[in-house]
């Protein structure tokens, strides 16, 4: 299946790619795999959420902006490779949660990343993944994922 037809069908319209503002680049790919910088969870010009997760930030919120950072990692992602149709599949997600020093629900907010995954990319979106506890983020936002995708 298309994986662009499967966005259309879920009526998921990505966002346009992020400049990067430092010294990296967004997306590299090397050998048959595409290396997505972490993201945050935007929304439109400004951050869907700030703050940590268990002081502020409950774990729904926590899962919406994991689902930010996929839409905006798949949009830089599609601008490097010109179609997601060249994924063969994502094979390593890492989620970065900014937490509450007794917050221990990490997994619980990246299964939001891994869900889109799964909605969008079927048993290719199936992965390996990290979810890491931090003590703060870029820009004070609640999550960053960062992930690895097979690429043709």
């Amino acid at each position: 299946m298309s994986f662009e037809k499967r966005l259309a069908e879920l009526g998921i319209v990505l966002p346009p790619p992020r400049a990067p503002l430092y010294a990296y680049v967004p997306v590299v790919v090397e050998g048959g795999r595409a290396w997505v910088s972490g993201q945050l969870p935007w929304d439109g010009d400004g951050l869907l959420a700030t703050g940590k997760m268990g002081a502020g930030v409950d774990i729904a919120l926590g899962q919406k902006c994991a689902r930010a950072c996929v839409l905006s990692g798949l949009s830089a992602l599609r601008a490097e490779l010109g179609t997601l149709d060249r994924v063969r599949r994502i094979a390593k997600v890492v989620g970065f949660v900014a937490s509450a020093p007794d917050f221990y629900d990490q997994a619980v907010v990246m299964d939001g990343a891994s869900t889109l995954f799964g909605e969008i990319f079927g048993e290719a979106g199936r992965h390996a993944r990290s979810a890491i506890g931090m003590a703060a983020l870029p820009r004070n936002v609640p999550v960053e994922v960062e992930f690895v995708a097979a690429v043709e």
